[in-house]
């Protein structure tokens, strides 16, 4: 099919409601959990692991087997395929065989009548372990020389010469915490037994396809013979694209083992002990610069913990080295990246995957510089911005659509920061105990999974003879609007009402191997490949229709009006009625694969992305020098989504990114013993976000241009992005404690999240000995 410029053609409104918006505030959308239950429904748990590396000598599971409702126990040994659900290396047990590699692995899996029977039931096995040394941090990981690969080196010019020559030159080191994704929606599968051996998984997954492909790998069945399906997700934020797996595994086991329907609904403290978090990273930097405060050089490292398998750490940490530049041209740089294997339960994808580490460490770079030369940091900043002459990254691609430093000066201006910073030096001036800071910080985020495969998706659309469509495509919905946004751009191809496009569950039996709903690829992928099956209908319909009246294909038109082909009129569900009576097919398929990416990984160059999304924020905060408890006062943000598909959900999710990326920085503290036991695995230990921590003053406002790639509509993606617009607030929480230091001029050690405890002990470095 030729390019076309996909732009809104039928004069549709984009500015549509969620398609599910009715059926949230009613209490009627229907979740996995809210599918009816037949009678020999059979309810799971599993049997978790007490020591953090261990080998199994025993495993007495008599008394399991005879506790109240239990129907059956499953070990690894009843496993009929591969016992694996690791997604890229098979590193991943579903249930531990022979050794145990980190704390709450699943040893065993019980069958009940009753959710609350398997759960009690699954803490009555006697275990017996023989202890081996374990690795739970990074540094005990390192020393033991424990790695889920290579560490991997990313460069460009002489570094080290760059930094002996530099002015001056400074160094530090910080640490930034992990973090649990805390989706309303647990895990949750349902797994139904078809006949002659095939399985139905109603499932929470972002990933449909990879459930299926690794749950008939397991049950050593063909792809054919697993479906999965997907309505809706209760949220994912990355938690859900490989993590689900072992749930709907451990489903369908018993589904195929017993031949009755299975439901694995996951109890909260259960759900953050078993699963991966974001990555806990090191950051250790040397960077030289000039009196201007631009970068001359850097040397950057960067340690994450990936606990005890693979999962998609190597992908992740690539993404954090990939973002370390953010916005900014480092001349000479180099960037090493250590992948530590731990005994802790296996980091996994979290919205950002890596990217939002990567820039924090950049960011806070900027702001030693800028307290190291007395300077206003936005001044650093601004100098060290990408422009012509100084626009390519690291790894050697072009930046070719910057906007960043447009962006910026509007923010800028908008928002008086100048004014404002003359007046919190005043108010800081005055004021002993209550420290304001402000900060406006960027973001440029590549869009596209950078495993190049990925980027592809499919779609099936069906037209029926009435005209009403009906939209299936292999992306799933997790409240992020997605279903709205691809119904529109189907809805626009046939010039109908958005009230006559009815989109499907996700089922891989309709659209087989999609990538995951992740990567903030998701309108991008299965939008144009939507549009590109919509777009075959339709030309099957205008060549109909042209012979049908003797008139050019090109003078068939579809506008909100009705269908006109010459100097005939008819209304839309008309023009489909003929065409069915005239044996056209109403049916058709669609695919996209991204264009224009390659990547050699071996030597960190190419082209992993096919745009940036760019965005700033100016946040502005207030801390008690006397408790470290802080307030973010106002926030104001100038995001790019290119030509927005739905200005509405596109806010919406800037706002809901904004408030998870300041969740990660201030108040999310995952705390783990030093055997690797997650402390902090329930609401009453692990704090999200409130509704009082979010500003005041919250103004969202969307940048005016388009993207200068074809995508559909020239919009821009919008999942991930404004995730790292919050680093503006931990910078302006460092700019508020430097205000505590009697020159104002020194750099406070200050860890994320920056909760009161870290607040306080970062106040307390300027106190005298």
């Amino acid at each position: 099919m030729a390019e076309r410029d996909h732009t809104w053609s039928a004069g549709l409104k984009p500015d549509n409601p969620h398609d599910s918006a009715h059926l949230h505030v009613t209490g009627l959308a229907r979740y996995a959990d809210d599918a009816p239950e037949p009678s020999d429904m059979l309810h799971l748990a599993f049997g978790q692991a007490s020591e953090t590396s261990a080998r199994i000598v025993s495993m007495d599971l008599s008394a399991v087997r005879a506790a109240e409702g239990v129907v059956a126990v499953f070990t690894a040994a009843d496993i009929p395929g591969e016992n694996n659900t690791g997604p890229v290396r098979h590193d991943e047990t579903m249930l531990a065989d022979g050794e145990v590699v980190f704390p709450g692995q699943p040893l065993f899996l019980v069958a009940a009548t009753s959710q609350r029977s398997a759960r009690k039931a699954a803490r009555l096995g006697k275990v017996v372990y023989e202890k081996r040394p374990a690795a739970v941090s990074i540094a005990e990981a390192r020393k033991a020389g424990s790695r889920i690969e290579e560490t991997q080196r990313m460069a460009r010019g002489d570094c080290a010469a760059a930094l002996a020559a530099a002015p001056q030159r400074i160094s530090g080191e910080f640490a930034m915490g992990g973090q649990d994704h805390f989706y309303l929606e647990g895990h949750i599968c349902v797994a139904t037994p078809g006949e002659d051996g095939q399985l139905h998984l109603l499932c929470s997954t972002q990933h449909p396809s990879e459930v299926q492909h690794l749950v008939a790998n397991l049950l050593n069945l063909s792809s054919a013979d697993v479906t999965v399906e997907v309505r809706r997700l209760g949220g994912g934020f990355g938690g859900k694209e490989t993590q689900a797996t072992g749930f709907a595994a451990a489903a369908a086991l018993v589904a195929a083992k017993t031949g009755r329907p299975a439901k694995f609904r996951v109890d909260r403290d259960d759900d953050m002990i078993l699963t991966g978090k974001r990555h806990e990273f090191e950051v250790a930097y040397q960077v030289g610069f000039d009196a201007a405060g631009q970068i001359l050089a850097l040397s950057l490292h960067l340690a994450s913990r990936c606990g005890a398998s693979q999962d998609l750490s190597p992908a992740i940490n690539d993404r954090a080295m990939f973002h370390v530049d953010n916005c900014y041209f480092l001349p000479d740089v180099e960037i090493v990246s250590e992948r530590l294997k731990t005994n802790t339960v296996s980091a996994t994808a979290f919205r950002g995957f890596g990217g939002p580490q990567g820039m924090l460490a950049i960011e806070r770079i900027i702001d030693h510089v800028a307290i190291a030369l007395g300077k206003e940091p936005l001044e650093v900043r601004v100098a060290n911005l990408y422009g012509p002459g100084r626009d390519v990254t690291p790894y050697g691609m072009m930046v070719s659509d910057n906007i960043a430093p447009a962006l910026i000066a509007r923010l800028r201006s908008d928002t008086n920061y100048d004014a404002r910073v003359r007046a919190i030096e005043v108010s800081n001036a005055a004021s002993p105990v209550i420290k304001r800071g402000i900060a406006l910080t960027p973001v440029k985020f590549g869009i596209s999974f950078t495993t190049t495969h990925l980027n592809q998706a499919g779609a099936l659309v069906h037209l029926y003879a009435d005209g009403s469509i009906q939209l299936n495509h292999g992306g799933t919905e997790m409240g992020q609007g997605l279903y709205v946004k691809v119904a529109q751009i189907v809805a626009d191809v046939f010039a109908v009402p958005l009230t006559q496009v009815r989109v499907t569950a996700t089922r891989t039996d309709k659209v087989p191997n999609t990538s995951a709903t992740a990567a903030s690829s998701g309108a991008d992928l299965n939008g144009m490949a939507a549009h590109n099956a919509a777009m075959t209908i339709r030309e099957r319909l205008a060549a109909f229709l042209a012979r049908l009246y003797g008139c050019r294909q090109g003078d068939v038109a579809f506008t909100l009006e009705g269908v006109t082909a010459g100097e005939e009129r008819m209304t839309f569900a008309e023009a489909a009625r003929k065409a069915h009576i005239g044996r056209i097919s109403l049916s058709a398929t669609g695919f996209y694969a991204t264009p224009g990416i390659q990547y050699d990984r071996a030597a960190h160059r190419g082209r992993p992305f096919y745009y940036f999304a760019y965005g700033a924020a100016v946040s502005e905060v207030a801390i008690d020098t006397l408790t470290g408890e802080h307030r973010v006062l106002a926030v104001d943000i100038l995001h790019d989504v290119g030509r927005s598909l739905n200005p509405l959900i596109d806010k919406g999710q800037i706002e809901g990114g904004f408030l998870q990326g300041q969740g990660w920085l201030t108040t999310e503290d995952l705390v783990f013993d030093h055997e690797g036991r997650l402390l902090t695995h329930s609401p009453a230990t692990y704090k999200i976000p409130t509704a009082s921590d979010r500003a005041k003053h919250f103004v969202v406002n969307l940048w005016d241009g388009e993207n200068i790639e074809p995508t559909i509509n020239r919009s821009k993606a919008v999942g991930e992005p404004p995730f790292m617009l919050a680093i503006s607030v931990f910078s302006a929480l460092n700019r508020a404690i430097a205000a505590a230091a009697p020159d104002g001029r020194e750099m406070a050690q200050l860890d994320a999240p920056a909760t009161p405890e870290r607040v306080m002990a970062a106040i307390a470095q300027f106190a005298s000995p």
